[in-house]
């Protein structure tokens, strides 16, 4: 747990110094959900441990005591439904922990605030945008 926290915390700092490609807090997109934003953040953040294509064998995924997960079959684990409250709720606040083990999935929330200068509304959008990539990437039925 004091590993991830750490983790989490250089990242924070990482990303708050870079400051760099984030809209002034009034200039933040209130149109539909931005499939291409949504495509950078997965790329920028995700990829490296869920894989470009979201099956879950990034590089850096061997490294991980729990596989990441299929990220192109939440649809088919949850109904045949995306299910978008989940998934921003993972992204913002991490993995609920089991009792005795740990979650290797990154909290991304205060990253985010961070980066973009702690605007709740740039927060939601991005993670908004990212679900709706998430989304995108769903396997179709067979």
């Amino acid at each position: 747990m004091n590993q991830t926290i750490r983790f989490s915390g250089l990242l924070l700092v990482i990303f708050a110094a870079s400051g760099q490609g984030i809209p002034p807090a009034n200039k933040v997109q209130t149109e539909m959900p931005d499939v291409a934003s949504g495509k950078q953040t997965y790329l920028e953040y995700c990829a490296s441990c869920h894989g470009e294509d979201g099956k879950g064998m990034g590089p850096g995924a061997s490294a991980l005591k729990t596989p990441p997960s299929d990220l192109t079959t939440l649809a088919k684990r949850h109904d045949g439904k995306f299910p978008e409250d989940y998934v921003a709720e993972t992204v913002r606040l991490g993995k609920p922990v089991q009792a005795h083990g740990s979650s290797d999935m990154p909290v991304w929330g205060p990253v985010f605030n961070a980066r973009d200068k702690f605007n709740e509304l740039a927060v939601r959008r991005r993670i908004k945008n990212l679900c709706a990539y998430l989304a995108s990437l769903q396997e179709k039925e067979s």
